[in-house]
């Protein structure tokens, strides 16, 4: 385990191999991609798919980033309601985002099936479970909007939720059948596989130093040497660094941690038995799921404290598992780690033209699965002559977020004060 990163365990789990480096063409290509998760591999098979030359640069392994540290959840539209999208987009953007976003699972699905990726797929829905009971009432809330709008969701009592989750601390949920779980470094691997095969040129282990443009295209300095090519795609998202000036300012970061129980067999068969993954309406979410090989997984914001062995994170996960389902005892956990999640003032992603054919796709709310796979999706349009008026969002300039190093610091002090709080 990485002392400044620990490592996600799905490097470990996922059935898909890890793609091979390669070298930089020494020729003009189309189209480079920073970044080697969802957003850049989306946009790099599907430009691939419309008959560009692409090369995709990431900075250590595919999946490293978000993509990798995912829950895993596959979940339709974002945290806002229907009503607050429509508010904030207009009616003719907010309907398009809307419908595009219910749709994002089935995007997801079909590539997994198209490129029979081997990622613990499961089609069952998920949960969002009401922790209070002002949780349950926004819960109905946004049943009664998707039901206005037709879409497959399900208001649970609370025997249905406990029976569907194998545990009665919640007052209720809202089963969304659109959506599923996978392994999320499975479904990235085999992104980058499909991408290659589309004859995408993927490099690994180099950085990204420097963006140039000269007489009408791009070079992209390396620690590998440079690369010339006519446009440049930012799929860094929430590890954005300082490659282009401003861009990692117009999202406040949040970290959110992950513990993995080793496998448990029939003692949790009980847990979540249709295997559907879970999320609380608690400000400091938490979030339950299984994996194929019967592991329990507990998660909230915030960062690992401690290791699998000791430490508040540990005693934090340990005292939650036993909140919701004290049958199961002590727990034995096999890996924890974190990732970050880009949080923008709107809670709404974005796609940024920031210079001539240099875009970037960033700030997805914590839904990265759908929203990186279907943006990357949206640039392959963009990069090939699409209005971008078909976007289900404005395009805009990058604005900073206020005061984002503060509010990152602040996340952090309030969600180790949680776990502190919840150990006990």
């Amino acid at each position: 385990m990485d002392r400044k990163i620990p490592t996600p365990l799905w490097r470990k789990t996922a059935e898909e191999r890890d793609s091979t480096s390669v070298e930089l063409p020494d020729r003009l290509v189309d189209l480079v991609v920073v970044g080697g998760g969802y957003t850049g591999l989306s946009t790099a098979l599907h430009s691939a798919q419309k008959g560009l030359a692409v090369h995709l640069i990431e900075s250590n392994h595919i999946g490293y980033g978000g993509s990798g540290r995912n829950v895993g959840l596959v979940n339709a539209g974002t945290w806002l309601s229907p009503t607050t999208v429509r508010e904030k987009l207009g009616p003719s953007y907010g309907d398009r985002f809307i419908r595009q976003f219910s749709n994002s699972p089935s995007l997801v699905f079909d590539l997994i099936e198209k490129y029979q990726i081997q990622c613990e797929l499961t089609k069952t829905g998920t949960i969002h479970a009401a922790h209070s009971l002002r949780g349950l009432k926004d819960l109905t809330e946004r049943y009664q909007e998707w039901q206005r709008l037709g879409e497959p969701v399900e208001l649970l009592s609370s025997d249905t939720t406990a029976k569907m989750v194998g545990t009665d601390i919640f007052f209720g949920g809202l089963h969304d059948h659109r959506a599923g779980t996978i392994n999320p470094m499975g479904y990235c691997r085999g992104l980058a596989r499909a991408a290659t095969a589309a004859g995408v040129g993927i490099t690994t282990g180099m950085q990204v130093t420097k963006l140039d443009r000269k007489d009408g295209s791009w070079t992209v300095t390396t620690s590998g040497g440079p690369l010339q090519t006519k446009a440049v795609v930012l799929g860094t998202n929430a590890y954005t660094d300082s490659l282009w000036p401003g861009l990692k300012k117009v999202f406040t970061t949040i970290h959110y941690v992950q513990f993995a129980t080793k496998p448990m067999g029939e003692q949790a068969s009980h847990i979540l038995p249709g295997r559907q993954g879970l999320w609380d309406t608690g400000k400091i979410m938490f979030n339950i799921r299984k994996d194929a090989f019967g592991r329990l997984f507990v998660g909230t914001m915030g960062r690992v404290i401690g290791s699998i062995d000791k430490g508040l994170t540990k005693r934090w996960a340990q005292k939650r598992i036993f909140t919701a389902f004290p049958d199961l005892g002590n727990t034995c956990f096999e890996a924890a780690w974190h990732g970050k999640i880009a949080m923008t003032p709107s809670h709404l992603p974005s796609i940024h033209q920031l210079a001539p054919h240099l875009w970037t796709a960033i700030g997805y709310n914590g839904r990265g699965i759908t929203t990186g796979t279907l943006l990357g999706s949206f640039m392959a349009e963009l990069l090939t002559g699409s209005d971008p008026i078909n976007l289900p969002f404005p395009l805009t300039g990058p604005k900073p977020a206020p005061l984002t190093g503060l509010q990152t610091r602040f996340y952090d002090m309030a969600f180790t004060a949680k776990q502190l709080w919840n150990s006990f």
